[in-house]
Parts: C-alpha cells; structure tokens; sequence
C-alpha cells in the first residue's frame, strides 16, 4: 500500500513539466491530462503519483526514466530543439539518445560552455524559474578594462533598456591577455573577467557591459548553479551527469539556492551588517518583503470584481498601497458603491487567498536564512503588516519559518495604515524596544516612509510590483537591497 501522500493534480503536472499552474489550468480545461484513462478538467483533483497512471497531452508523466547530460557548447550552433536555419545542440548528439531530449535555458549562439540538456521538465522549470534566483558565471573577454566603478555598478544593478535594474551581479577582474595567447584576439589585447547573474535576460551580459561602454568580445558560461563545466570535456562534447551532479541540482532548499553554488552579495550595503548587528528587534512587512504574494491581489482583484461586473480603475493599485485590510474593504465598498459590509468584503478576499497563500506563495529569497539567524540569536522580530491576521496564519502554516516570528501586528490592530508609523510603532511596543533601535524591512514607498515616520531605520527591499518605485524607495530608505542574500549576517 502506498504511503505517498495524494497531492492536486494541477501542482503534479507543473512540478513534471515547463509548464505553470495557470497554464496546466487551460490544458486541463482542453481535456489534455487523464488519470487512469479517463479525462480530468479538475485542477483540485487529487492524485497519488505512485499509484494512479497520469497522461499529459497523450505521454505518461510519472514512470518516466530522466536523464542529465553536461555539454560544452561550441560557437555556432543554436541552444534549440529544431531550427530551420541553424544546427542545433542536439545535433551534437547521437539521434537516438536526443530525441526527447532539450536544452536548459539557452546560451546565445556566439557563446560557449556549459548547458545542460535533459528530459526532466520539472526540474528545468524549476532551475529557469525567475523566483529561484539560480546564479550563474561566465568567462568574459573584453575590448576594453575593467574598472572599479563598473564592479559597484554591476553590484547595485544596472539599467539595460527593460522595465527594471538588473539584480545585483558579481564582476571579478583578471589580467589581460596578449593576442599571442588567442588565435581568435584582433584587437591586440582583450581584458578578461568572471561575471556572475542571477537572471536570464535575453543577450544580458552583453547588454550590461554595453551600458558600460565596453564591447564583449568572447563569453562562455562556466557554471550553473552547482553544476560546473568539466574541464575536461572539449567543445562540442557531452557526457553524462554523475550521480553527485544529478543530487546537486535537485538539492533546492526553500530559496532556490544549491549546494556549492557560488553566493552572489554586494560587498557592503553602506552599514546595513552593522545596523543588523546593533538592531535590538527586526520588523519585518509580509507580502513582497518576507513572502513573493504581491501577484495574489491583482488577480483577486480582477477575479473579485468581475464577480459584480465592475473594471478595477486605473490608479486602484497607488490609492490602496499600504492600507490596512480593513480600509481597503472600505474604500472598495464605498467608491464602487457595493451591496456587501466591509466585513463580508473581507471574507470573501481571504476565502479567495487562503488557497494561494496555502499552496502557492514562496518566501523570498534569503528570508528564512535570515529568520533563522535572528531566531538563533534571539533577536525579537514582528511582522507589521496591512493584511489579514487569517492569512498571516495562513501562509505561516505553509512556511514554518515564520512561526519563530514573536508577534504579529496587523494594520487593523491601529488606528491607521501605512504611512502611518502606527502599526510599526505598535510593532516596538508589543516587542518592548524603542522604536531607534529597531531595524525595518520593506518592500512598497508607504511602507519604507512609515518606518521612518517611527523614527526607525529602514531597509527598502525590491519587489517586482513595486519595480516602478525604486528610485523613490532608494531615496526614502537608509539601505536598499535586492534579495536578503546580498546581507552578510554578523557575527
């Protein structure tokens, strides 16, 4: 008899294939998933992967044999599947071993040096997923010198004609070599260093240095994660993975990080070790601070007010930032004149995120390490938050970690949200500190401005939906980082 638990059928299939939980959604909707021959639509549906046969799109899912080969890519051939113009990295391979086989993220065509290519979609989903934050270095060849100002400006992220900075990435300077050392070297003498990111945008190294004013001449990718190109292996070659290598790229922990892989951080955050090492209580906002929940509330939104044929109006997002659960109910009652009280309001947005929060939040990267570290050094920490306590318990249940959190003060506990400093002053009482001596972390403008309406010293974290704040987040706070991973905790 099987001991495996039964888990939702749409989580399985995301977890066994490149595919998101939305997407599984539509492809169940189409009738493309059976479970013991007979088509199921529910994403609810639950399954046990040991016992019940599972069919995606006509193949079986969980009896399959995965397998893991390490390529040294070559120039000149494409990280594709097929191309109609170009040959492709699995030509590189005998026809009957790649035939089920694709690459792992791509390296440009010009570039070289590791890619892993496999069948096991589930874990290619995972190592691609942008929450995971999977570093990744390369060999770099360059017209011009590296300077210092280019390794602070790589570190606090750089602006490469998209929406957002660049997360902060490591850049190591080496000696320059001759053009006696490379066949290939036409300029006389090409300047050499490592580069390592934590992000995959298209051509992104090329286009970070360009917004340095320097061309790259040659980029090969040394290592992904804990997965290191062998040395040995000549390009154009592959070979399989070992069974440490297999284990190493399985072994996420809850932030996405691997065993062995090297740890990207800035060199300093302009005394945020130091203040860490002094803070007496660290507080901490929830949702796009400790937890990546942000995206739940648009699409609740969306979901809430379709339900009562009404459009979310333009500057709905800026107008409700930092209320509490409470006033938000409130203001959605009043301007869009709804038949429901505020606390029925509030009932049906938590029955809306309990699911989300239970199954499908995160923790951002580097929180629980960080909890863990205030936790073992019994610095007393609070969550000050504007949602709910129901769903603060919620997203507790999943996330153990913030059980060791000693208290939770929600907006609704004050008499107003952020930026009001209530909830944060609220917060130093309850933990017994003076509000100088505690430490903030927060992710929205309201928030960062109602710590230091506290007369506390704040520390702005980035977060996708607040991407269009950075600057004025960088401005209002005394620290500013991109993922807890960039702290150096003190001893």
């Amino acid at each position: 008899m099987s001991t495996v638990k039964h888990v939702r059928l749409d989580k399985f299939l995301s977890d066994r294939t490149a595919f998101s939980r939305s997407e599984i959604k539509q492809k169940l909707r189409r009738g493309d998933v059976k479970v013991n021959g007979e088509t199921i639509r529910r994403p609810e549906f639950k399954i046990s992967p040991d016992d019940d046969d599972i069919s995606f799109q006509g193949q079986q899912v969980n009896r399959e044999v995965f397998r893991y080969y390490m390529l040294n890519k070559p120039a000149g051939v494409v990280s594709a599947t097929k191309d109609s113009q170009h040959q492709t990295v699995l030509s590189l391979l005998p026809p009957e071993l790649g035939h089920d086989l694709f690459p792992v993220g791509r390296l440009d065509k010009d570039s070289e040096g590791l890619l892993l290519l496999t069948n096991d979609g589930a874990m290619a989903h995972r190592l691609l997923s942008p929450k995971k934050h999977i570093p990744k270095t390369y060999y770099v060849e360059l017209d011009q010198p590296v300077k210092e100002e280019d390794i602070t400006a790589f570190s606090d992220g750089l602006s490469i004609g998209d929406d957002k900075l660049t997360m902060p990435a490591v850049l190591s300077v080496s000696e320059p070599c001759g053009s006696s050392e490379l066949d290939d070297c036409q300029a006389g003498v090409r300047y050499s260093c490592t580069v390592t990111i934590t992000e995959g945008r298209f051509h992104q190294i090329k286009r970070m240095f360009a917004a340095r004013g320097k061309k790259v001449l040659y980029l090969k990718r040394l290592c992904m994660g804990s997965l290191f190109l062998d040395e040995k292996l000549p390009a154009g070659k592959f070979r399989p993975l070992t069974a440490t290598e297999i284990e190493r790229i399985h072994s996420f922990d809850d932030t996405g990080s691997m065993p062995g892989a090297p740890v990207v951080r800035r060199s300093e955050n302009n005394g945020l070790t130091e203040t860490l090492r002094q803070a007496e209580a660290v507080l901490f906002d929830l949702d796009g601070t400790l937890i990546d929940s942000m995206w739940v509330w648009p699409e609740i939104d969306v979901e809430f007010m379709a339900k009562y044929g009404l459009t979310p109006h333009q500057s709905l997002g800026d107008e409700v930032e930092g209320m509490s659960f409470s006033e938000t109910a409130a203001y959605f009652k009043e301007y869009y004149h709804l038949p429901l009280s505020v606390e029925h309001i509030k009932e049906i947005w938590n029955q809306m995120a309990y699911e989300k929060y239970r199954t499908e939040v995160p923790m951002k990267a580097g929180a629980e390490q960080l909890l863990r570290y205030l936790n073992a050094r019994n610095v007393p920490t609070a969550i000050a938050t504007s949602n709910s306590v129901q769903l603060v318990n919620t997203i507790a249940s999943t996330h153990h970690v913030l059980q060791t959190i000693d208290c939770v003060v929600t907006s609704c506990d004050v008499n107003a949200g952020k930026p009001s400093p209530d909830v944060y002053l609220e917060a130093a009482k309850r933990l017994h500190v003076r509000p100088e001596n505690c430490l903030v972390f927060e992710d929205i403008y309201n928030g960062i401005v109602a710590g230091k309406r506290a007369g506390m010293k704040v520390c702005a974290v980035w977060d996708h939906f607040s991407r269009n704040q950075t600057l004025r987040k960088k401005e209002a706070a005394d620290y500013y980082i991109r993922t807890f991973e960039e702290i150096s905790f003190p001893l």
